[in-house]
């Protein structure tokens, strides 16, 4: 168990080396990751690693938002947030594009930019901020972490009246019943090679409230 409780925290380009280690350690046995990046080939650990140092250094290049849960300083937790501006904006530079090609090459990235697109075709219309990754590190994991990060994440995000809600995707079938658990309600899935994606939303409280009223 943490030591302290856990502090939410907005994380700024300071936390950019914490938030790579642990979304790797996050993501490299996700089903989806091993598709996209090909587990199965020699070098599937550099291609996680480098997969994720791109996102993760173009999302803070371009300021965009990040919430942390910290326990006794170190980052156990966090969920990279796109706007609902800036959907998918990190996936259509093409300087990241091209860092891509250099570190995991052709076959993959083009895998990642199927999937994404592919995810985005079958979301609902209207404004919602999505989150390009999440995670709470493994050694913290079965805490309640992971249901504290996300209500911290669903109050920042309602403060937005103008967005619907969150968006998240997941190929791992392990976390489909946590999600429902913390109100996600599936909009569609989507073939990811023999990986069936799933597709969830979580409405805005504010949104809902006022359908009501």
């Amino acid at each position: 168990m943490p030591t302290s409780p856990a502090e939410v925290r907005m994380l700024d380009s300071g936390y950019v080396r914490e938030a790579r280690s642990l979304l790797y350690h996050a993501y490299r046995h996700e089903p989806t990751f091993g598709y996209l990046l090909e587990s199965e080939r020699t070098g599937f650990d550099q291609r996680v690693r480098a997969t994720v140092r791109e996102l993760v250094n173009q999302h803070f290049a371009e300021e965009q938002p990040a919430i942390g849960l910290l326990v006794d300083d170190r980052l156990v937790g966090i969920a990279l947030i796109a706007p609902p501006q800036r959907r998918l904006g990190i996936t259509e530079s093409w300087s990241w594009r091209m860092r891509m090609l250099l570190t995991a090459g052709f076959r993959c990235t083009r895998r990642y930019l199927d999937y994404h697109e592919a995810v985005h075709a079958c979301l609902p219309p209207g404004p919602f901020h999505m989150l390009p990754l999440l995670g709470v590190h493994p050694e913290f994991q079965g805490q309640h972490l992971g249901e504290q990060l996300l209500q911290a994440l669903h109050n920042w995000c309602a403060e937005d009246d103008s967005s619907q809600g969150v968006v998240l995707d997941t190929g791992n079938p392990h976390y489909l019943e946590f999600y429902r658990r913390l109100g996600y309600e599936e909009v569609g899935e989507v073939a990811v090679g023999p990986i069936i994606e799933h597709v969830l939303f979580h409405p805005n409280p504010q949104v809902l409230a006022k359908a009501r009223a």
